[in-house]
């Protein structure tokens, strides 16, 4: 049997910040990643103002686990075994019979059975959080865009202006600058993008304290920005309920081994300063590695091997790397759970516009709700099967989740009323793939039942 999970036998509890720690109001926050990126296009790059208005129902391409072939503007969903499941050229879906004269029943070209296959390469881009999926619709159209103005376009050479329209809004002195479109907002009407964490998070924080864990957080986002969503979510006090908090970690990278581990610098006014040969007391640090973090976790536990459990929102950046790399605990925070929800109230669209919410209005779908376009997140009919109904299979991110996650849960709410002893039920390596997920199964594969194959 394999042993359950719990807290209670955790000696260290890590958070990522952004997705996990710090919740968004995902239609707006999706709004203004995709239009920071947009307006720079547009204006800097000469591409089509058709790309500033986006009709809510092109949200419904959104959804995570996607991957964009960078040379022939190519989206692509794949199952576990690396081969093509769903694929669409731009925004335009592609039909089965058009899926099998190009891809066939082979694995995808980049695909490799390498646990470490990268999500982010020269030829290939793979989407899996909230921050990448606005960018992914954006780039669909302007292959909708560029294909529409010569049909004989074989290969693409956008990348390089999306990857400067990230830089515009999302470099390290933007924020301090306030310069591109996105910290501005952010910073001007953070109540309209950020959500304030529950009672019963906060109060579960401090359950855990009081338990003699050590709290930490380790983010990409710099220590301005990542004070600002501290301070806005959790409270100004943050810093008194976290032993340490690392900014600008660079993950995937912190958790690499030598040669190539980053050493841990100092701030100071939110500003990086000295390098450190080793980290020596709890604090507020930048960049870093998990080898050296944990040599401090030993001294604080008195510890020879202190149990380390890691919440994060992105496969490629948190749970992964975290697992493979460093062997924590991982546990992935994963909103398509939220589906599971009955529960939730349906909004009365006959309701008066001013009762709705300050910010409210034609809202875009939740970027966790299903995909019309590509099905769902976790499961799919195997391509050339007849009866699809009966020949599904689990998704490559699906399987990925399975592989490196401890335990999945749709948001620290839901587990925060928890005991701390609570026993969960791990994901395990054998072919039942019910367990880990809390606090039930996806519905897509409760509903597939024996239907889905495990090849």
């Amino acid at each position: 049997m394999t042993q359950p999970f719990s807290l209670a036998d955790c000696d260290v509890v890590g958070f990522d910040l952004d997705h996990t720690l710090c919740c968004y109001n995902l239609p707006e926050s999706a709004q203004l990643i995709y239009d920071s990126c947009a307006q720079y296009l547009v204006n800097e790059k000469g591409y089509a103002k058709e790309l500033l208005s986006v009709p809510p129902a092109s949200w419904d391409f959104c959804c995570k686990g996607l991957a964009l072939d960078l040379e022939d503007g190519n989206f692509i969903k794949l199952a576990r075994d690396g081969t093509v499941l769903r694929a669409s050229h731009g925004t335009k879906m592609m039909t089965s019979e058009e899926l099998l004269g190009i891809y066939g029943k082979k694995k995808w070209q980049h695909f490799t059975e390498d646990p470490s296959m990268v999500s982010r390469s020269a030829k290939y881009y793979f989407y899996d959080n909230y921050f990448d999926l606005p960018g992914a619709l954006l780039c669909a159209r302007i292959v909708d865009g560029l294909t529409g103005v010569n049909n004989n376009l074989e290969t693409f050479d956008f990348w390089k202006d999306i990857l400067a329209s990230v830089h515009h809004n999302y470099k390290t002195t933007a924020f301090k600058e306030n310069s591109g479109m996105y910290y501005p907002a952010i910073k001007c009407h953070p109540g309209k993008y950020l959500k304030i964490c529950p009672e019963s998070v906060k109060k579960w924080f401090r359950q855990l304290k009081n338990a003699g864990k050590i709290l930490l957080i380790i983010t990409n986002s710099y220590s301005n920005y990542c004070r600002l969503l501290c301070e806005y979510a959790i409270g100004k006090d943050f810093t008194d309920i976290f032993d340490i908090v690392i900014s600008n970690a660079l993950k995937p990278g912190f958790f690499s081994k030598q040669p190539n581990k980053r050493l841990f610098l100092t701030i100071e006014n939110d500003e990086e300063q000295d390098a450190l040969p080793s980290l020596e007391k709890p604090g507020w640090y930048s960049q870093g590695n998990s080898d050296q973090l944990y040599e401090l976790l030993k001294k604080m536990t008195g510890k020879a091997q202190p149990k380390v459990v890691y919440f994060g929102d992105s496969m490629h950046s948190d749970i992964f790397p975290a697992h493979y790399y460093s062997n924590w605990e991982t546990v992935l925070i994963l909103e398509e759970l939220r589906e599971n929800e009955d529960t939730v109230p349906k909004r009365n669209e006959s309701e008066p516009l001013e009762k709705k919410g300050k910010y409210e209005g034609q809202r875009i779908k939740p970027l966790y709700s299903f995909s019309k376009q590509w099905g769902s997140f976790f499961v799919d009919g195997i391509l050339g099967k007849e009866n699809m109904e009966n020949s599904l299979t689990f998704t490559w991110s699906c399987k990925r989740i399975h592989d490196y996650s401890t335990i999945t849960v749709p948001s620290l709410e839901a587990i925060a009323d928890l005991p701390l002893d609570y026993k969960f039920t791990r994901f395990s390596s054998d072919d039942s793939k019910m367990a880990g997920y809390y606090p039930k199964p996806p519905l897509d594969i409760l509903s597939s039942g024996k239907s889905l194959t495990t090849k």
